[in-house]
């Protein structure tokens, strides 16, 4: 594993598992995570590379806040408001930001 995205909810991450590459894996908060499945993101992840993709939305950015005192150095994505959320978010415009950090299967880049 060398980088994680780490989502809301399932539907945020069946969105996204198209198009990322073979090296990132995406995992899931389902909703505003708990101390323990914080601890438990923590040990899956490891030291490698981590990023945030929430909603645009209160819920969202609470738990951007929320993942972010637990991973600092984390790389935020960010879709926009009128797209409500990653699960509404257009694929040309995932794409485009998953290339800009490398998170991109080739097989997508392709198709640009």
């Amino acid at each position: 594993m060398h980088s994680v995205i780490i989502v809301e909810g399932k539907h945020d991450k069946e969105r996204l598992s198209p198009l990322v590459n073979a090296e990132t894996v995406i995992l899931c908060t389902y909703g505003i995570p708990t101390h323990d499945h914080l601890m438990e993101l923590k040990t899956t992840i490891g030291d490698a590379q981590v990023y945030i993709f929430t909603d645009h939305d209160r819920a969202g950015r609470r738990i951007r806040g929320i993942l972010n005192e637990e991973f600092p150095d984390a790389v935020h994505l960010h879709t926009k408001a009128e797209y409500g959320g990653v699960e509404n978010t257009p694929l040309v415009y995932l794409t485009h930001i998953l290339e800009r950090y490398e998170l991109l299967a080739e097989t997508n880049e392709r198709h640009m």
